[in-house]
Formats: C-alpha cells, structure tokens, sequence
C-alpha cells in the first residue's frame, strides 16, 4: 500500500475531529479526549507520511480521480511531510496545555467549549495548505485556518481582544484578496492553477507578465508571513489572545506564509529574478524586528517582535536560492516553529506564576518555581543561537551559505543575522535577569503574590500553582526543541535532499503530471544556483 495515498486523512480527521466534538460540545470531559485523541492519530499518520517521502520520494493523490491539472491534487514530499509533522507534534502540545488550562479554571462550559472544534478546524486547515498542488485549494487553506483564527482571536470577548481581532480580520481580508486577484490573474495568463501545471506555463510568458504576477503572489504571502514592511499588524494582534492562541498562532500561521513564498520561489518562479529585493527584506525584517523586541517590557510583545524579526532569517534563506541557503531556511523553519511555541506556552506559565507577563512586575521567579527557570531558559537561549542549540545550527548553516554566496549584500545579510542574534540574546537576558534573577521587592510594580510568603492553599496568600497538565505539555514542547539538536544530523539530511529537489523540480512535477511531463531547462540547473 501507497502511504502517501493516506495524505488526505491529514486533512480529514481533524475536520471528523471538529464535527464530532461540536456535538459533544456540552460533555467537556468526552470533547476533550476526543480532541486530543484524533489529533495524536493525525500526528501519527504524518509521522508516517514523512517516513514514506525519507530518502527523497515525492508522490501525489488525485482527489475524486480528476486527472491532472483539472482537478485537486495533493503533494507529498520531504519539505510538506516535514512540516505536517511539526505542525501537527506543536498543535497538540498546545491542545493538551489548552485542556489543562481550562480544567483548572473551570471553563468547560460554552462559549468557551467551541475552542476545541475551532481549534481541530484550524489544524485542518494548515495541514490543507501544506499538501495542496494548486493555488486555488493554498487559498482554501489558508480561508479555513484564517476562519478559524478569527474565533480563536477574540475568545472571552474583551475589548482588547475584539480590538485585535478586528486588526487581524483586515489584514488577513486583505491579503486573501490580494492572493485571490494574483490567482485569477495567474489562470488568466495560463489557463490552470496547477502548480506542477504552473511551473512549465509560467515560464512561457513574457517576463514582464512573469514579474507582476510574481510580485502580487509575494505580497499577498508576505503579509501572511509577516515579513518587513507587511509585519505591522502582528504584534498588536497576538499578545491579545489567549495564551495557547497565541503560542499556536506564533508557531504556525505565519510558517504557512513562509512555505507559500518558498513554493512561489522554487517551484513556480525559479531563478534570481527577485533575490536582491528579498534579502533587502530579510535584512530588514530581521533589524526592525529585533530593535522592536528591545524597546518591550512586556514578555508577549517582546515574543511577537523576536518572531517577526527571525522570519528574516528564513527569508534570507530562501533568497540565496543555493541548496545550502533553502536547507537551512527548511532546518530552521522546523526549530522555529517548535521554539517559538514553546516560549509563548512558558509565557502563559509566568503570567499564570507571577500575575502578569510584564517585567515591570516580575522579580524573583526562578526561586519561587526553578521549573519555570529551566523552561524559559532552555528555549530563550536556543532562539537565541547559543551552541550547540538548533538555533545554533540553523543560523550557522545560513551564515555559511551566505559566506559561500560571496556577494556584498549576502555578506551584510550575514552580519546582519549575527547581530540579530546578538540582540535576541541581549532580549532575552534581559527578561531572565528582571523576571527570574533578580529579587522580588527590586521590581517596579511587583504583584503581591511575589512578595508573599508561601501558605497553605486556602490562604489568601498562597502562591498560584501551575496545572500539572501545562507545565507537562510545555516541558514536552521543550524537550521537543532539544531533540532537534541531538537529531541535528538526520533533520539537515532530510533539509539539504528536500532543498535539491525543489529547487530541482522535477520530481514534483512528473509526481503531478505523469513521467512524461516535460520539465523546463531551468529547473535542472536550479540546486547548483
């Protein structure tokens, strides 16, 4: 049996999951097992998925039979399985902190109950993205995780939160647009929205019409993404949701952007054409992104601007348009992804801990709950590439790419990532050092609970204590992070074969449109660009 003919359950049984726990949306305590249970059964189908496409293999499933390009297909290969796994191992971590947290608080009742549904519906439509072969069905993933996102947004309903949401809800709107004129424009010029299709069609128009369309697509992803100067909306947006919102929104949505770019460069619009004007973004998207991270006292915020700022770095990446470069962009999508995640589910810890997510009123958490300690210091130091972390690895394969690309603007681009490196490390300490080493009556505005000493339960001023549940899907989300360094080795070997075959492209191509698809010139010289 065909393993890669399963691909379409990874979109499925989260939507099976979302219908059935809708129904059993006034039985909390089944909802959420039944939550949890169909998203560890995609994630094992993933895993399985990505064993199948190990040493290279790339393989498509046609949707109700429709032969290429006239119908849906959905493509498996290394790059896709790769991040529907990580995708999938980070949505569930973050589904069972959610569970936890609304077990301690008692938030089992609707409305908060349609989390889960929303929540499953989001998965699917990510993973959606991930497998799609055209642009039409990229555009119906990323409408279905944007629907859901806009739920998830503005849980609880405050007026900070509805702000946000509102910001988030025009952004979102306008890039979707954007996507949806630039694929109109794309079936006007060719006659198909198949992207193997694309990748012969595109490169017998004019150039002109080939820069245009490129761009529209770039720019409708890069909001997505979050990329310099399309970055504006995100950190007024996620600091707002709730706590695992935010963790799975930073994790993920704006990695579903980067895959949309990396698709666009490689498989649809090879070449150098726009290489300088991306790695003038990904200069800037890194050093905005970073001085904004310095300028906040607020962990989340801080978070928000250190994730935008490291787009840049997958940008930088993906513009060498070198094995090397996109290998480590794939390596380090994957780190990011998991780090990012980990340090928003910490930061729901501490504001849990401490009272607040300020630094302003935090002090002395590392001798009130030296767990805590360990699980902000494990990822901060690996987002900021401190040996022998992933995030260590991945910045060097990228500065060793750069080096190797030898061009004045790769070389600013490489001290530009090593001082953005610099400063997320000086972000960080700062955090460490205000929030977790320093002694409690030094803060500015401490809460009470951290001057308190602790007292039995009942107390009025007993310390708050973390739900056994989160604390353990967070130091699973940790351990997680670390594993991506002690299997460094094998990650960059699935990166560095994923890298050749896209930039290769045909085995993408003939995967969709048969062995007999003529491949064009250029995708057989792309890897040694």
């Amino acid at each position: 049996m065909n393993l890669a003919s399963l691909a379409p359950l990874a979109v499925v049984l989260p939507i099976l999951g979302a219908a059935l726990t809708f129904v059993l949306i006034r039985h909390s305590r089944t909802q959420r097992a039944v939550s949890i249970s169909l998203l560890s059964l995609t994630l094992l189908l993933e895993c399985l998925l990505l064993a199948s496409v190990w040493n290279g293999g790339t393989a498509a499933v046609n949707i109700g039979g429709w032969v290429p390009p006239w119908g849906i297909v959905l493509v498996v290969d290394q790059f896709s399985s790769l991040m529907l796994v990580v995708s999938s191992a980070v949505s569930l971590a973050v589904l069972v902190y959610a569970t936890g947290q609304g077990m301690a608080d008692g938030d089992q009742d609707a409305p908060v109950s349609i989390f889960h549904p929303t929540y499953l519906i989001l998965v699917a439509g990510v993973s959606n993205a991930f497998l799609s072969g055209d642009l039409f069905n990229l555009y119906v993933g990323f409408e279905i995780l944007l629907t859901a996102s806009y739920v998830l947004m503005t849980l609880g309903g405050t007026g900070p939160r509805i702000r946000a949401g509102v910001t988030y809800v025009v952004v979102s709107v306008v890039s979707s647009v954007l996507f949806l004129i630039a694929i109109a424009m794309v079936y006007g010029a060719t006659g198909t929205i198949n992207m193997a299709d694309l990748a012969i069609k595109l490169s017998e128009l004019d150039q002109g019409t080939q820069t245009l369309l490129h761009v529209m697509l770039l720019v409708a992803f890069g909001i997505k993404a979050a990329v310099f100067p399309l970055s504006f909306w995100l950190p007024d947006s996620y600091p707002t949701a709730p706590a695992p919102v935010t963790a799975v929104f930073a994790g993920l949505l704006t990695k579903v952007g980067v895959y949309a770019m990396v698709r666009t460069e490689t498989l649809l619009f090879p070449g150098d054409s726009l290489n300088t004007p991306l790695m003038v973004v990904a200069l800037l998207t890194m050093v905005v992104g970073i001085l904004g991270a310095l300028a906040q006292s607020d962990i989340k915020r801080l978070l928000s601007f250190t994730l935008v700022s490291h787009i840049g770095y997958m940008v930088f990446g993906l513009a060498m348009s070198s094995v090397a470069g996109l290998a480590a962009a794939v390596f380090y999508v994957a780190h990011h992804i998991t780090i990012q995640t980990s340090l928003f589910l910490v930061t729901g810890l501490i504001e849990r801990r401490g009272g607040s997510s300020s630094v302003d009123r935090l002090a002395g958490l590392a001798k009130l709950s030296p767990l805590l300690a360990l699980l902000f210091f494990v990822p901060a130091m690996n987002l900021a590439g401190i040996p022998p972390f992933s995030g260590f690895l991945g910045k060097l394969g990228l500065i060793q790419a750069g080096i190797g690309l030898g061009t004045p603007l790769a070389y600013a681009l490489v001290i530009g990532g090593v001082l953005t490196s610099l400063l997320t490390l000086l972000a960080v300490a700062r955090v460490w050092n205000r929030a977790f080493w320093r002694k409690a009556e030094d803060a500015e505005h401490p809460d009470p609970v951290l001057l308190a000493v602790p007292a039995p339960e009942s107390s009025t001023t007993a310390v708050r204590l973390l739900p056994r549940t989160m604390v353990g899907s967070t130091l699973g989300l940790v351990v997680l992070g670390v594993a991506l360094t002690v299997f460094a080795g094998p990650l960059f070997q699935v990166a560095d074969q994923s890298a050749a075959a896209m930039l290769d492209r045909s085995a993408y191509i003939q995967a969709v449109l048969g062995d007999g698809a003529p491949v064009p010139a250029l995708a057989l010289s792309g890897g040694g660009k």
